[in-house]
Order: structure tokens, then C-alpha cells, then sequence
């Protein structure tokens, strides 16, 4: 270890399964490859998170990150944090931030990955926002613009193995598209299954589990899609499945990044998606996928015809993609990013 090397501590309290908790996984993983920067996870103590973060090298502590009043657990974690000497500590949404305090003896930056309330951070030194839109979403809220930093995400970059087309008892000869995420009114797959009544000829894979499941079983029934829709419950393989099918589907009416828009670059699936906050921030329409209006059924079913009906279209949405993601997005410039970032916050501080 060097006098250039940065110090920084990794802070989440999160759920046992998510989608932030995932990148935490990957950027973490990342920067503990990096060769200026030493890094240290704190978070709850899911075992499967820390076996993944052990086994990709990084020292990692587990804690309850319990209630306010669970004072022995925030002394331990915070002695723990102190111990550790960081240069700089990121924290990752309210519970982490709220455990986390301000301190002379580093810098603190929160990472916010959604349009969360803002009066959880406010102790904070820096902000990261993994969209422009969260970004400009804190500087309304009062953070001062020079302090708020845009950085965005990457995906898991593993290389996968395609299933075959038939899985799922599905029609080997018939197009086939994907969607994925927690079954919630926020992702608007009702308006997809809706869409799907106008494409005769197509199955739809749907990944994810939630409080939906139920109402969009009974929707997918009354539409007579029973047929054409396979419920595949929560995966943990979305980026094999759309190395699988033809095209993925992103049909959101909230979506904070959209890392699921990000997923289908690195991994060549074409993708429509929706005007939501996230995907209608980092796609072009026409270059890196298709963008359509939020709850409309029958704009997205012709966004999602013309790409399955042109072998040309589809192509060229998959190579402006990937370009798109080497540049801005892929894992290389996204921890090489933060680097620079935490180098730079380092030496303001002195």
C-alpha cells in the first residue's frame, strides 16, 4: 500500500435481496481490484452478502444496523468504522446514512440511488446520484450543486451461457421477450400485458415476485394470455435470460436508474422501454433502444413489433448500445470514476 492509496469504507444496511444491493456487491468488488484504492465493507449482517464480498477479496464486517435505539450495535459498528481509518466513507440509503456520522477524521458521502427524502442526508459532506435526474432532484432539495456529484452505475459483466429457447414450455419458433423486476404498480407490467394482446405471435418471460403477482395473474387470465405469458418468479440469472430471447422490455412508470436498461446493453438484448425517469434519461431513442410514452399499451406493442419484425434495427440497436456502455457506463470507467472522485475529495480535504 502506497501514500496514494484511499482508504475508503463501504457502508450499507440493506435488504437481503435487491437491486442495490447487488451493485453494492459489484462496485465494491471493483474497487477492491483497483490498485489505489483499499476498501472495507460495513453491512448487515446477510451471510450470502458477506460470503460474496469475502470471496471477491474484500474485508468485510457484518452488523445489525437494528433500530435508533440499539446503541451497543451503533457503538460497535461505529468503533469498527474508526478503527478501519478511512479517508472516505460512503454510505448507501437512510438506514446506513442515518448510523453514520459526520466526522473530521473523513469525508462522508451518500450514495442515492432513488428520488429519496432528502432530510435522511443532510449531514452528509458529498452526494452521489447515480442519475442526472436524482442529481438535480437533491439540488432542488437544497444540497449545494458543487457537492453533488453524478455517477453512474454498471452491470453484472459475467459472461453468460443462453437457455434454450424452448424453456419454460415456450414456443421454440415464436418471438420471445423479457421483463423484469419486482411485480409492483410502479413497473407497469399490467400496460405490457395489454401490449401483448397486439403481438399474437409472442411469449413474454416475466421475472420478479411481488405484492402484483397475484392481480397480474388474474389480468394475463382475463386478456387470455395465459398462453403467451410464463411467470418465471425472482430470478437471479435475468442476464442469461436475455441473452436468451429477442428483446427486453423496460414498460415502468417509476424507475430510478433503471440498472435493468444497463444490464441489457453489456449483455446484447435490444430493449424497449418506457419515458420513466431512469430509462428516458440514459437511452436515445433510436440509438440505445426505444423509448415510449409511460402508460400506453398500444405505443409500446408497436415499439416492440418493429424491432422483433426488423433483423437490421435490432442489430443496430445492440451495437450503439454497447458502444454507449464501454464509454460511459461499464464497470473499468465507473470504478476508475469513483477514484477519481475519492482522490479528489481527499486532497480538498488535505
Amino acid at each position: 500500500m502506497t501514500n496514494s492509496t484511499i482508504r475508503t469504507a463501504q457502508v450499507l444496511a440493506g435488504a437481503e435481496n435487491g437491486g442495490a444491493e447487488n451493485f453494492f456487491v459489484r462496485l465494491v468488488t471493483g474497487m477492491h481490484e483497483h490498485p489505489d484504492m483499499q476498501v472495507k465493507a460495513f453491512i448487515r449482517d446477510h451471510e450470502h452478502r458477506v460470503n460474496a464480498l469475502r470471496q471477491g477479496g474484500v474485508e468485510t464486517e457484518g452488523f445489525r444496523f437494528g433500530s435508533p435505539v440499539d446503541l451497543i450495535d451503533r457503538h460497535r459498528f461505529r468503533k469498527a468504522l474508526n478503527a478501519f481509518e478511512p479517508d472516505v466513507v460512503m454510505s448507501w440509503m437512510g438506514r446506513a446514512t442515518a448510523y453514520t456520522p459526520n466526522s473530521k477524521r473523513y469525508t462522508l458521502v451518500s450514495r442515492l440511488g432513488h428520488y429519496y427524502k432528502l432530510k435522511y442526508y443532510q449531514h452528509c459532506d458529498y452526494w452521489v446520484g447515480n442519475s442526472k435526474g436524482i442529481c438535480q432532484h437533491m439540488i432542488d432539495g437544497g444540497f449545494p450543486a458543487e457537492r453533488v456529484v453524478h455517477i453512474s452505475n454498471f452491470a453484472d459483466e459475467t459472461p453468460v451461457t443462453p437457455i434454450p429457447r424452448d424453456s419454460f414450455d415456450t414456443p421454440a419458433d415464436k418471438p420471445i421477450i423479457l421483463s423484469a423486476g419486482r411485480l409492483h404498480v410502479n413497473k407497469a407490467f399490467d400496460v405490457l400485458l395489454h401490449s401483448l394482446t397486439e403481438l399474437p405471435d409472442v411469449t413474454l418471460w416475466l421475472a420478479g415476485a411481488g405484492p402484483e403477482e397475484a392481480n397480474l395473474k388474474a389480468l394475463c387470465k382475463q386478456l387470455g394470455l395465459e398462453s403467451r405469458v410464463r411467470f418465471l418468479g425472482w430470478r437471479t440469472d435475468v442476464t442469461t435470460l436475455m441473452a436468451s430471447v429477442d428483446l427486453f422490455v423496460c414498460p415502468s412508470r417509476h424507475e430510478g436508474l433503471g440498472s435493468i436498461v444497463l444490464e441489457s446493453w453489456a449483455h446484447r438484448c435490444p430493449i424497449v422501454a418506457t419515458d420513466s425517469q431512469g430509462p428516458g434519461e440514459l437511452i436515445t431513442d433510436g440509438l440505445s433502444g426505444l423509448i415510449t410514452p409511460i402508460d400506453e399499451a398500444p405505443a409500446l406493442a408497436k415499439a416492440i413489433d418493429r424491432v422483433l419484425k426488423s433483423d437490421d434495427l435490432r442489430q443496430q440497436l445492440i451495437e450503439d448500445a454497447s458502444r454507449v456502455y464501454a464509454e460511459g457506463h461499464s464497470k473499468a470507467y465507473i470504478v476508475q470514476r469513483y477514484a477519481e472522485f475519492y482522490e479528489e475529495i481527499r486532497h480538498k480535504r488535505g
